[in-house]
């Protein structure tokens, strides 16, 4: 067996026996996947591409995420990073897509590979993620054709509410009201963007929820659309969520919403020259400054 270092090759080193960093670009339907991460005796997207990289690799490969979807949630523009062998990279790297494709079941693609600098984490390095949730209030519920990305929503919902309260939420804040609390996790996230958009298509109105942030804790956005369905429907004034923010733990009263209607949609990263500093920075434990008041 060959051995490789376990430090990903700097530019330029090409033969010296190191490892290259790889960037990959992913897309999936989640309705028949348990998630993104590996579970035992379940199918999952890392699983997936896991098994198919190493048939076409022929070597160990770990894979690093942007972000681990759950179950039933979609990606446009997931990011993962592998590490390979450099005379693997430099005898497959330009056919990978094209190889995986003959192997990945159609509900998962690997739409782009490319060699990444080794700075690069996919995870760590991200300036911000972005999500897209789907809701229709059409009376006939969702499209067949978007059935699997859609939320059906028996009721009308009142846009202008939903929209002033996603603007309440704005910024940085302790989210823990909308999270499933993961241990030594901080649940402090600042939220850049929340806006409704009416989708320009048709029949019946379909509502896209936009959300961007540095990051988001387990369960945060489903939370946060369930928050503002509760809104959207006249059950709670526009300015309740953003008065859940003053709590601690998790609200019992706030619904997660279905896992379907969600996207990944891009993941954002800085220029080369700025990834290390932004790894340092994301390994952080957060905590808010009180200092400056409310």
């Amino acid at each position: 067996m060959t051995l490789f270092a376990d430090e990903p090759a700097a530019p330029g080193t090409a033969g010296a026996g190191g490892l290259v960093r790889v960037r990959l670009d992913i897309a999936y339907d989640g309705t028949d996947f348990s998630g993104w991460a590996v579970q035992q005796g379940l199918r999952t997207v890392q699983g997936e591409l896991t098994e198919a990289l190493v048939r076409v690799t022929r070597t160990d490969v770990s894979l690093t995420v942007a972000g681990r979807t759950d179950a039933g949630v979609h990606a446009a523009g997931q990011v993962a990073h592998v590490d390979l062998p450099e005379e693997v990279w430099d005898t497959l790297g330009a056919s990978l897509v094209r190889r995986l494709s003959g192997l990945l079941p159609g509900d998962v693609r690997l739409r782009a590979v490319a060699r990444a600098h080794p700075d690069f984490d996919a995870r760590f390095g991200a300036l911000r993620r972005r999500y897209r949730y789907r809701i229709t209030d059409a009376p006939w519920g969702a499209e067949p054709l978007r059935r699997r990305d859609t939320l059906a929503w028996p009721r009308p919902l009142d846009l202008d509410a939903m929209r002033a309260a996603a603007t309440a939420l704005l910024g940085e804040h302790d989210f823990a009201a909308f999270c499933r609390r993961r241990e030594g996790a901080t649940t402090i996230r600042a939220l850049e963007e929340f806006r409704w958009e009416v989708a320009p298509e048709g029949p019946g109105r379909v509502l896209e929820a936009h959300l961007a942030a540095d990051a988001f804790c387990h369960s945060m956005v489903r939370s946060l659309i369930g928050a503002l369905l509760a809104v959207g429907e006249g059950r709670r004034p526009p300015s309740w969520p953003a008065t859940l923010l003053s709590r601690t733990e998790r609200a019992n009263d706030v619904t997660v919403a279905p896992p379907h209607g969600l996207t990944l949609v891009a993941v954002e990263y800085p220029p080369d020259d700025e990834l290390g500093a932004r790894i340092d920075l994301t390994r952080r434990v957060r905590t808010l400054d009180t200092t400056m008041g409310p």
